[in-house]
């Protein structure tokens, strides 16, 4: 202990201090909107778990917290809100903690919830668009939220047992429980507004009135530009176009809202984890931007030239120069409604030797329709396969193609083997949106027929053993995968279908340390895409590498098409599959080794 706090009137005096940091009686009284509806957001918790607040549209009451880091008195409330959560324990309540403090990050945040016993999920809302929208001051504060409206029926303390410099052992009101038991019986309750006690936020964008000091054109458009226009162009594979000012202004508060949510970009790896090349995620300042620019009311300066409007944008061509092989897909009919099966064709490599390709390109003939496009190889009888395959869309897979995804150039100096008299197997997948069409899809192949000194390969760490409940909303199950060798990882790609939720891939090291290599906690299967490091993953010989996958057969996942049936391994989109694709060489042996 630090020795001024050696002598226990330094030590109480200290204790003061502490707590009287926590409040501001000569600040401006604030005014709070208790007629505002909360808006969906979603952020991840302090153990990298995914939120989005209407999810929880089927709970009774929805409880949000205001907490901080080395704030008294929230480390003092904390058993009393757990003792409100046991008294609603089975009644439908959602209690979670809100931080929006500038200077407590998610590590920290962890650290202080353990420390505390802090057991609720912590929602850590780092761009503190929340604390804007739900207008949050001061910590200590709990917001009752009715799911049915999402409006606000009560905030102020949980009770008045805290004060700054003071507390008691027993309340003699209960603000919170009150505020409970009213919205259970769909009624207001008798105190909707308390003013309560507690640390003061740092809020760094406290005046609205400087949102209308931002550039479209020198501030929004180049982030649009850089983030969207991949997709929101002609002939992309977004729903409008990016065109000019007239047409974002037309979609801005549509834009908010996938904004606050993060449904867009699509981008769903953790960013606590791992660097990636062609990242989308919006950095803490681009996603303020964009909204505090939407609710200055989207405007652009009179005679300014529209940066979108002189945008030209390149329609999708081959992105590293004419393939050394092209194969044209078959024409597919697509029709307006319902679920497709997977399309299967088979296409000949017509060439009279080995070759060993060096990368590919898929060209959808069709964005709006075609989901993915997965390709494998035929071997001929008798070859020696470069890897032992379970699967042809398990391992060994030669490339694979989702919305988002890029040209892959194969790492230098390494391969794919493609013998003599094989045949190229593509597995197509079609979604319909109302209008019936048809895909004609082509995929480029760079080979070389020099042999590299290393396989590319690809394996897909798998577990077909999957039996997901009726209803059920955090079915966990696991696979996993044995480097026996010396490799270099070079990407990741979780896969599974509209049940999936949450994928993780865990490293365990032949030395007992663990690395989390890859979070998708807010997976989406219309969004699929692969994770390449931008720089490579040494991976020793003996290293295991863990996929955790977490799916949602519950009602409340809006995608899944039946939440009242047992879900089991199957091929198409309406059965499930948990794979963890990793694509990788070997460091040393050059010869064909085979992963156990």
């Amino acid at each position: 202990m630090n020795r001024l706090f050696k002598s226990p009137f330094l030590l109480l005096f200290g204790l003061i201090f502490l707590v009287a940091a926590c409040q501001n009686s000569d600040g401006p009284e604030v005014q709070v909107d208790m007629d505002l509806e909360a808006p969906n957001f979603g952020l991840h918790d302090q153990n990298g778990e995914f939120h989005t607040l209407y999810y929880y549209s089927d709970a009774k009451a929805v409880v949000l917290y205001v907490q901080q880091n080395s704030c008294p008195i929230n480390r003092n409330a904390v058993t009393d809100l757990k003792s409100v959560r046991r008294q609603f324990k089975g009644k439908g309540v959602k209690f979670f903690m809100l931080n929006s403090s500038v200077q407590d990050d998610r590590a920290a945040i962890q650290k202080e919830a353990e420390e505390f016993d802090m057991d609720f999920s912590i929602l850590k809302d780092e761009s503190q668009l929340v604390a804007e929208a739900l207008q949050l001051h001061r910590t200590n504060e709990a917001i009752v939220l009715d799911p049915s409206t999402w409006t606000v029926i009560y905030r102020g303390p949980i009770n008045d047992r805290i004060g700054y410099e003071s507390q008691r052992d027993d309340a003699d009101k209960h603000y919170l429980v009150d505020a409970i038991n009213a919205q259970l019986k769909d009624e207001l309750p008798v105190e909707t507004l308390v003013k309560g006690k507690g640390c003061l936020i740092k809020r760094l964008h406290d005046d609205p009135a400087a949102f209308a000091s931002i550039s479209y054109e020198h501030d929004v458009a180049p982030i649009l530009v850089a983030k969207c226009m991949k997709c929101h162009v002609e002939g992309g594979i977004a729903p409008w176009q990016m065109k000019n000012y007239e047409t974002v202004f037309g979609w801005s508060n549509m834009m908010r809202e996938v904004l606050r949510t993060k449904r867009m970009p699509p981008w769903h790896a953790d960013p606590h984890y791992g660097l990636w090349e062609q990242d989308l995620s919006l950095t803490t300042k681009e996603l303020q931007t964009l909204v505090h620019w939407i609710d200055a009311g989207a405007k652009k300066a009179e005679g300014e030239k529209d940066p979108l409007a002189a945008y030209t944008a390149v329609a999708p061509t081959w992105d590293q120069g004419q393939p050394d092989m092209v194969f044209t897909l078959n024409n597919e009919e697509i029709p307006a409604n319902g679920v497709v099966d997977y399309r299967y064709q088979e296409h000949e490599v017509k060439l009279d030797k080995d070759i060993w390709a060096t990368g590919f390109q898929v060209l959808p003939g069709n964005r709006e329709v075609l989901h993915h496009v997965l390709v494998s190889v035929i071997y001929p009888e008798g070859f020696m396969e470069p890897i032992d395959r379970e699967s042809p869309w398990l391992d060994g897979l030669l490339a694979a193609w989702a919305p988002g995804g890029e040209t892959e150039v194969f790492p230098a100096n390494t391969g794919r083997v493609i013998p003599k008299g094989s045949k190229l197997h593509f597995q197509m997948h079609y979604t319909t949106n109302g209008k019936a069409q048809a895909d004609q899809s082509k995929v480029g192949l760079y080979f070389t027929d020099k042999q590299p000194e290393n396989e590319y390969l690809m394996v897909g760490a798998f577990n077909p053993k999957l039996q997901i409940p009726a209803g059920e909303g955090n079915y966990e199950n696991k696979a996993k995968q044995l480097f026996e060798h010396d490799a270099t990882l070079y990407a990741l790609f979780p896969h599974m279908h509209f049940r999936g939720k949450a994928m993780k891939f865990t490293a365990l090291y032949p030395d007992g340390t663990k690395e989390v290599l890859l979070n998708v906690p807010n997976y989406s299967f219309n969004w699929q895409r692969g994770y390449n490091f931008k720089e490579p993953k040494k991976i020793p010989a003996r290293t295991v590498i863990y996929v955790d996958a977490v799916f949602d057969n519950s009602a409340q996942n809006s995608f899944n098409p039946a939440p009242e049936k047992t879900v089991y391994w199957g091929d198409f989109s309406f059965d499930e599959m948990l794979i963890g694709y990793m694509s990788f060489e070997y460091d040393k042996d050059r010869k064909k080794l085979s992963m156990k």
